[in-house]
């Protein structure tokens, strides 16, 4: 078996990190700072600057806000859906976010392989069923599904956030397997 530090992080060029615009640098380092290591994904999606802005405004406009959600809930979104679109990536990273969050070392696990045997709540599990459904047949979407999650306590404004998270990691589980994108081997132990 290789070391996992010797994979290539993406299969289109990385630049390094002082090639990079300043606020894109500056942007990457505040990360380190904060986690002590670069999100692979950061590194790999600085190869298209521009589109490198538009995606994390965007994640952090649906991540960081205040809502109805907890950063638990979002990111038990991210991981239930990223297990259903095969992205390894998202599913390590973003399982061990959820860990954190919910300081349950199991819980991202769970989540993954099957959020309805999960130790969660029947409230977050409806989150889950309409984020799943979002993901696999938008189309089929309808006003019962509205009733079914307002009958949990969410609003029309939650379900516009479960989808539009369910829709950008979509974009994101998409961008990271065509560019085999690898999770850090930091993100596999963290919150256990």
């Amino acid at each position: 078996m290789s070391d996992p530090k010797e994979q290539p992080i993406s299969r289109f060029p990385v630049p390094e990190l002082g090639s990079l615009p300043s606020d894109i640098r500056d942007r990457i380092l505040k990360v380190q700072e904060k986690s002590g290591f670069i999100p692979n994904v950061f590194l790999a999606l600085a190869h298209r600057p521009d589109e490198f802005r538009a995606f994390f405004d965007y994640h952090d406009a649906l991540m960081e806000k205040e809502s109805n959600l907890t950063k638990a809930e979002r990111e038990m979104i991210v991981v239930a859906t990223s297990n259903l679109n095969q992205c390894q990536y998202y599913v390590v990273a973003h399982g061990a976010i959820l860990r954190i969050r919910e300081k349950n070392p199991l819980i991202a696990d769970q989540v993954a392989v099957n959020y309805r045997k999960a130790d969660i709540s029947e409230r977050q599990k409806a989150m889950l069923d309409f984020a799943v459904k979002v993901s696999q047949s938008a189309y089929a979407v309808n006003e019962d599904d509205f009733a079914t999650l307002r009958a949990h306590g969410f609003t029309d404004e939650d379900a516009w956030d479960i989808t539009g998270i369910t829709a950008f990691f979509g974009l994101s589980n998409r961008m990271a397997n065509v560019t085999s994108m690898r999770a850090n081997p930091e993100f596999y132990s963290l919150g256990r």
